[in-house]
């Protein structure tokens, strides 16, 4: 199936093509995407009305969180990420428990790779959404992380903190296996916490991470 703009140009944010404050010129992504420019602009209304883009004058850029925002979306997901380990401990198949300790094995090669684990950390989030078994939770939790894709690097670049998440993970996969509702979501929650945790003292050094966005 053919990607549309509007997912083509999410997927470049995210990737970090495009990073906050970086201008977004209709023409240029014609060209980039091989489309019409009719729906890159109808594509760049829409992330305009959901703050992916911001206005600098005539110009669309990619939105940037400020130290506030940042703070709202990790309490948001702290909440929202932690149901979904609880729902996950009490509906998800053997199946898809074996493929997150599978995740967190492979990961385990990956901890001197920021934008690798970035990658992989995405992925067994999105895991845990699906093994809630709610439909409704997996959009809400879909939005946040869209969001999450506004942030210029990953609070696993900080040093040491690849392991450290692997070991949460790791936690609270030990927990869904259980059938530990309370456990799972206690350590999910912990998990997140940590992140952002990380990811302020980032911010408070100055430090520009390599790594791209997630964690």
């Amino acid at each position: 199936m053919q990607k549309d703009a509007y997912t083509l140009i999410l997927e470049a944010i995210d990737a970090g093509v495009y990073r906050p404050g970086d201008r977004l010129v209709e023409s240029e992504l014609a060209e980039r995407l091989g489309v019409s420019r009719t729906p890159v602009r109808e594509a760049l209304q829409r992330l305009e009305t959901q703050a992916m883009l911001a206005r600098d004058g005539r110009s669309l850029i990619v939105a940037s969180l400020d130290h506030n925002q940042l703070a709202e979306l990790y309490v948001v997901r702290a909440e929202l990420e932690a149901l979904a380990a609880a729902l996950a401990a009490k509906h998800a198949a053997p199946e898809e428990v074996r493929v997150l300790q599978e995740m967190i094995d492979e990961d385990r090669g990956h901890t001197d790779d920021p934008i690798a684990l970035s990658k992989a950390n995405k992925r067994f989030h999105r895991q845990i959404h699906l093994a809630s078994h709610n439909r409704y939770l997996v959009q809400q939790l879909d939005l946040v992380h869209r969001s999450m894709a506004l942030l210029a690097t990953t609070s696993l670049a900080a040093e040491g903190r690849g392991e450290t998440a692997l070991a949460e993970h790791q936690a609270i996969v030990d927990a869904i296996r259980a059938g530990d509702e309370e456990a799972a979501s206690t350590a999910l929650r912990r998990h997140i916490s940590k992140a952002f945790e990380t990811r302020l003292k980032l911010d408070a050094t100055g430090a520009t991470a390599t790594g791209r966005k997630g964690g």
